[in-house]
């Protein structure tokens, strides 16, 4: 090759762009922001989609059921105490139904449940079993726990007996029942398809000779059994009524003034009282409270005390942990060590310690809050702390000290929107964990927060644990709403992290 260079014709070179100004190509798309590209990830993602959604119609449940119910958390009603669910839609194909199976139960059982209009749904087994030479019967039956309550003894004025019989002539629907003349047996009760009473004692459960047999049975006398005998005259002066029995409501002057002592159907006096029948969604518990209502105030106890200390804790933590890592040393230093003395403080301990001592002057909840906030904190400050580890030594950040950036703005504007991803996780996954903790303190009997108009839920899981083998649903209803929060806010947050980390940008593509 030659060493001397071959002269190129000035002809031969022509000019681009010329009399054109280069310049930057224009987006035809509008810019994504940083929130709106966060957004943009997080809707790709179907399960913490979902998982958001459920949350909200768990806040929307705790917010709106107490608004729109018919009952109250003071609302209480004894009687009706661990009926099963009930829809009165669902019933009618056999779901949600208020009814149980009982079996085994004995001859006297069987006919005092049988003598309450609609208890008895179902006979679906009857057999007998041979003890001591006598034979027994027993019987397997579906109740309807709400007819099951049976019939109730009260005494009305003269004007609301009078109040009653005009419902009861207007509607068909009988509420007063017969009873008996006390001079003759303490209380009773009122078989219908044999037309005989037996005596009971006042929360109606059936009295029995020694051998077995009912106590005191007889007959409603009526005019063509009396020449048999076979009666017994039950208002004390022989009357008649229009259907030729004897007068049965028994009429008597108490305080100088017309009372009548009458026994109720309950299910029906209910429905007189209510102007509806008796259901409850989610049953009754054991203080006759309705569990639809309890747990609904309960979980939107729970969701304003967790949202409340996790703000709380966020802000704390954020300021704390970020203090820590931007300037390090020995700042980092002294205040780590104050991080692990409070973190060595059993959670337990100082929650007790603050209900014995502090709810005296800030009451049960307000200790609740201070113990929760003492320590809650540190987990985010922690993570905060390694955030500002990771990324105060980038060159941006490098670039914004050179340019005269503030601490302030290093902190708030550069470093920290990086590590929003892990710290917001922190945050969101800090309320269903204040709500277990305090589910599980109310279960220990750590915290008490039933009151006349307050509940939480773990108060309603702590009283449910006694009735865990015979009625279930009354700590069902509660496990699954806070099985539901945790898993759905586990699923949120991990969402919320993938959203807002920066380096996942473009990832999902």
């Amino acid at each position: 090759m030659s060493d001397k260079i071959k002269e190129i014709a000035p002809e031969k070179f022509r000019f681009v762009q010329k009399d054109v100004k280069l310049h930057d190509t224009k987006f035809e798309t509008r810019p994504i922001g940083y929130f709106k590209d966060a957004w943009y990830r997080f809707s790709r993602n179907k399960g913490s989609v979902v998982a958001a959604v459920i949350i909200v119609l768990l806040l929307l449940f705790a917010v709106l059921v107490p608004i729109f119910s018919r009952f109250n958390v003071r609302y209480s009603d004894t009687r009706y105490s661990y009926v099963l669910p009930k829809s009165q839609f669902l019933s009618q194909f056999g779901i949600l139904d208020g009814h149980k199976k009982f079996t085994g139960l004995n001859q006297q059982s069987y006919d005092y449940y049988n003598s309450i209009p609609g208890a008895v749904v179902e006979v679906y087994n009857i057999y007998e079993v041979e003890d001591a030479g006598r034979t027994n019967t027993f019987y397997d039956i579906e109740m309807d726990t709400y007819a099951q309550v049976g019939f109730a003894t009260m005494t009305l004025t003269q004007d609301e007996y009078n109040a009653v019989t005009k419902y009861e002539q207007e509607t068909g629907r009988q509420v007063i029942y017969p009873v008996v003349n006390r001079n003759e047996i303490k209380f009773a009760s009122y078989n219908t398809d044999v037309n005989v009473w037996y005596a009971h004692d006042a929360r109606g459960r059936a009295q029995y000779n020694d051998d077995g047999s009912y106590q005191n049975i007889f007959q409603t006398a009526t005019e063509e059994n009396i020449a048999d005998g076979n009666y017994m005259v039950v208002d004390g002066n022989g009357n008649l009524d229009e259907n030729g029995e004897y007068v049965v409501r028994r009429y008597t002057n108490k305080n100088d003034g017309a009372t009548y002592e009458v026994r109720a159907l309950y299910g029906e006096w209910y429905r007189y009282q209510n102007g509806f029948e008796a259901s409850f969604l989610f049953g009754v518990d054991s203080f006759g409270k309705d569990i639809l209502v309890c747990l609904a105030s309960g979980a939107r106890l729970s969701f304003a005390l967790s949202i409340g200390v996790s703000i709380i804790n966020l802000a704390i933590g954020l300021i704390y942990g970020s203090i820590e890592g931007y300037y390090g040393g020995k700042v980092d230093l002294v205040m780590e060590r104050i991080v692990e003395v409070l973190y060595d403080i059993p959670f337990i301990v100082m929650a007790t310690l603050f209900q014995i001592y502090f709810a005296r002057q800030v009451g049960t909840l307000g200790a609740l809050l201070f113990a929760f906030v003492l320590t809650g904190w540190i987990g985010i400050a922690g993570r905060t702390r390694a955030q500002f580890y990771r990324y105060k030594g980038q060159e941006y950040v490098l670039a914004a000290r050179t340019l005269g950036a503030k601490d302030r703005r290093i902190i708030f504007r550069h470093i920290l929107p990086n590590a929003l991803g892990t710290i917001v996780t922190s945050a969101v996954l800090l309320i269903p964990g204040v709500i277990n903790s305090e589910a599980m303190l109310s279960f220990l009997g750590i915290v008490n927060l039933q009151t006349g108009n307050t509940t939480s839920v773990g108060t309603m899981l702590a009283g449910g644990q006694s009735a865990l083998s015979t009625y279930p649903h009354v700590i069902f209803f509660p496990a699954v709403f806070l099985a539901l929060l945790m898993i759905c806010f586990n699923m949120f947050g991990n969402g919320l992290r993938d959203a807002f980390n920066p380096s996942l940008r473009g990832s999902e593509e």
